[in-house]
């Protein structure tokens, strides 16, 4: 930015005599007006949506500062400047996402920083050593509605990306709540996240207790910016050996705790925590209706838009009958206009292959559909075993540890395998 064009700032500082510096400061310089002075956030948030000013200046204490407020902030086309202070680090504030931290009392780097002629706030925190140059890989489970297994693939594909069930059973105990210590972590370890808003459900399906925060507590250490690979690791507890489990909310009206701008924050942790992270996505992508007429409304399909943005590989899951496949079919159309760009690769997998429900050949004939009315040439197929699922679906396990000869088992192996192959392909870690 140039001091050809004029730069007018929203000033939002707690302390009188800190705000009393800031002005006289800033409207001593030539092509800089001092547009609002501010009283608290909400203030400063009409007045950016407004259009009011070109830049915001705000004390790192300001109540309610977060996340979400510097992304309103600076979708409103302010450049956000923050002033550090003995109770707020730097990191914390650049966490938040503001462009500029500034020491308070620092009259030049002020200036600077709001003209943007001052260098951005630094990065989040490097990857841990063990990841370091060779970030995760995001696997973002998801498919239409209907319960096409999304949840059972992503669990089964967790465990054979851990190589669960390769060496020996689980130890006991595990499945109930684990103790928030941080076991090493690196190559070969797995984080399953639960980021279904409608219907959460990998606790239940894993025998675990429902009580843990899990991914709401990570997503709000990340609005506060506070959110690092060890408190990620607290909030993961490891469920299988090389697995660790973040669990979704217990309650579906709990999904305004899952806000798609931290969730972006967690799932860039995710990649320096584990080598693979598989998302268990909720089935609607649809922007929702209040954003027609409210811009700044919470979403409530946003964690799942915020996963599939981040992934490197979407599985998109459909069921093996002829209500699964159009539903599948549609879903595939719904993925491609999503109202977020999904860069991803993506993995067709239709699941509970059976010839009750499709008739003679069923693969054959599941190829054959897909192929004519989706356009999908290569198709992963994961055969049914009620006997096998049920019984993993009773005990709380996954089919490597209750039914380790189960052919649906081998179909999840298969598609575990299918996933790393796209992993040389240079799909993996673009993104990161």
């Amino acid at each position: 930015m140039t001091d050809e064009r004029m730069v007018t700032v929203l000033v939002a500082v707690r302390a009188p005599d800190e705000e009393a510096a800031v002005v006289t400061v800033l409207g001593a310089q030539p092509r800089v007006k001092v547009a609002r002075r501010c009283a608290e956030l909400t203030e400063l948030l009409a007045a950016a949506e407004a259009g009011a000013g070109t830049a915001a200046v705000v004390s790192g204490d300001l109540p309610g500062l977060d996340r979400d407020a510097v992304a309103r902030l600076r979708g409103a086309g302010l450049r956000v400047v923050a002033l550090e202070d003995p109770a707020t680090s730097a990191e914390r504030l650049a966490g938040l996402g503001c462009d500029v931290v500034v020491t308070e009392g620092d009259a030049e780097n002020l200036v600077a920083a709001v003209r943007g002629d001052a260098p951005e706030a630094a990065p989040p925190p490097a990857p841990a050593p063990e990841l370091e140059g060779r970030p995760g890989t995001i696997v973002a489970v998801w498919g239409p509605a209907g319960s096409p297994g999304r949840t059972t693939t992503a669990i089964e594909l967790a465990a054979a990306l851990a190589g669960v069930g390769a060496a020996g059973p689980r130890r006991p105990g595990l499945r109930r709540r684990a103790r928030p210590a941080v076991p090493p972590h690196g190559a070969g370890t797995v984080l399953l996240a639960d980021a279904d808003t409608y219907a959460s459900s990998v606790t239940s399906r894993l025998g675990l207790l429902d009580d843990a925060p899990g991914l709401a507590a990570a997503a709000r250490a990340a609005g506060q910016g506070v959110l690092d690979v060890v408190t990620l690791a607290g909030h993961s507890p490891v469920v299988l050996p090389g697995v660790r489990v973040l669990t979704g909310i217990t309650r579906a009206s709990r999904w305004p705790e899952l806000s798609a701008t931290s969730l972006d924050v967690v799932f860039q942790r995710c990649r320096s925590l584990a080598s693979w992270t598989v998302v268990d996505c909720g089935p609607v992508l649809e922007a929702d209706e209040l954003l027609m007429y409210d811009t700044r409304a919470p979403q409530r399909n946003g964690a799942t838009l915020s996963a599939l943005q981040a992934a490197d590989i979407v599985v998109v899951v459909g069921g093996a009958d002829p209500v699964g496949l159009q539903r599948l079919v549609r879903g595939l159309e719904d993925l491609r206009d999503a109202a977020v760009p999904v860069p991803a690769a993506r993995l067709v997998v239709v699941n509970r292959v059976r010839e009750s429900a499709v008739g003679r050949r069923a693969g054959s004939q599941i190829r054959d559909a897909l192929a004519r009315y989706a356009g999908v040439d290569d198709v992963h197929l994961v055969p049914d075993d009620p006997a096998g699922l049920d019984a993993a679906l009773l005990a709380g396990r996954v089919l490597a540890e209750c039914a380790p000869t189960s052919p649906a088992r081998a179909g999840f192996s298969g598609l575990a395998d299918r996933v790393r192959e796209l992993v040389p392909s240079g799909v993996v870690g673009a993104s990161g």
